[in-house]
C-alpha cells in the first residue's frame, strides 16, 4: 500500500516562500516518479514538478526559476522549494508518484496524496 502524505502548507504573502514536504511510504522498488499537483475549485488539476525515475526534472513554465522540486531517496522524501510565491500559486497541493515517468500533462497517476493547502494573500 503506497502512502503519500504532504506537509508545510499555510498561509504567506506575495513574495515569500514556502516549502512543501511528501513523505512516501509503500514503495516496493526504485522505479517510482513523484510529482507535485495543485488544484483550485472548479479547475483541472494542474502538473507542476516532477522527477522521473532516471533523475530528469519538469516544471511547468508558470514556475520555472521560482520553484525547486527535490528527492531524497534515502528518506523517499519529495520536497518543492517554492520561492517569490503569487496569489495565482493559491491552491491546494498534491503530492503523486507513478511507474518511471511522470509527465505534467497527465494526471492518470497511480498515486495520490489528501495534499496540503497553500494560500498567498497580502
Amino acid at each position: 500500500q503506497v502512502e503519500l502524505v504532504e506537509s508545510g502548507g499555510g498561509s504567506v504573502q506575495p513574495g515569500q516562500s514556502l516549502r512543501l514536504s511528501c513523505a512516501a511510504s509503500g514503495f516496493t522498488d526504485n522505479n517510482y516518479c513523484m510529482a507535485w499537483f495543485r488544484q483550485t475549485p472548479g479547475k483541472e488539476r494542474e502538473g507542476v514538478a516532477s522527477i522521473d525515475t532516471d533523475g530528469k526534472l519538469r516544471y511547468v513554465d508558470s514556475v520555472k526559476g521560482r520553484f525547486t522540486v527535490s528527492q531524497d531517496n534515502a528518506k523517499n522524501i519529495l520536497t518543492l522549494e517554492m520561492n517569490s510565491l503569487k496569489p495565482e500559486d493559491t491552491a491546494m497541493y498534491i503530492c503523486a508518484a507513478d511507474r518511471f515517468f511522470c509527465p505534467l500533462d497527465n494526471i492518470r497517476y497511480a498515486y495520490w496524496g489528501q495534499g496540503t493547502q497553500v494560500t498567498v494573500s497580502s
